[in-house]
């Protein structure tokens, strides 16, 4: 079952995603490539408890991340939305990304992060957003600071036994910190 369009864009539509778009996903999570701030493509398993987080994110808050749909093509390209996300002891509002490969370099994860921080300060009524982006991701960093985030601070998260550091770029109502 597919849910209605949540947000739209010039080139892009988001909305929830379902049990159906399992075999896109794992064309994104399980390629090496995209997942290196991951540690690595997922496994069926880890996809499947990925979706399954998403499905319970949107009975939970309303929000999580979607699928992002190529309008020309009607294709599931990625996923963005909003999370709450653990930062040094309290949850805060975050807006993810993750694309896949072929569709790198031409706008989209921008154009779809633009729109979920607009969903979060006019229809979540949110007073800041932000995204965490680990170190060495540098495409993630330029699409935080194209959608008017600042870097604040670091945190180091520990992951498949290994430490990343994160930066957090943040966004409040109204611009930049």
């Amino acid at each position: 079952m597919r849910e209605a369009r949540i947000l739209e864009t010039e080139r892009l539509y988001l909305r929830w995603m379902g049990p159906e778009d399992f075999p896109a996903l794992c064309r994104i999570l399980q390629d090496e490539e995209v997942m290196y701030a991951y540690e690595g493509a997922f496994t069926d398993a880890e996809a499947e408890e990925w979706l399954n987080r998403q499905l319970a994110r949107y009975q939970k808050w309303g929000f999580g991340l979607w699928a992002v749909i190529l309008k020309e093509t009607d294709e599931m390209i990625g996923q963005c939305g909003l999370t709450m996300q653990p930062w040094k002891g309290e949850e805060v509002l975050e807006i993810g990304y993750l694309f896949a490969r072929a569709c790198w370099h031409r706008g989209y994860a921008s154009e779809a992060a633009c729109a979920c921080k607009r969903y979060a300060f006019d229809v979540l009524q949110a007073e800041e957003v932000c995204s965490i982006i680990r170190d060495t991701n540098t495409a993630s960093q330029r699409v935080a600071l194209r959608n008017g985030m600042t870097r604040t601070d670091t945190w180091t998260k520990h992951y498949k036994g290994v430490d990343m550091p994160h930066y957090r770029y943040v966004v409040r109502r109204g611009g930049q910190l």
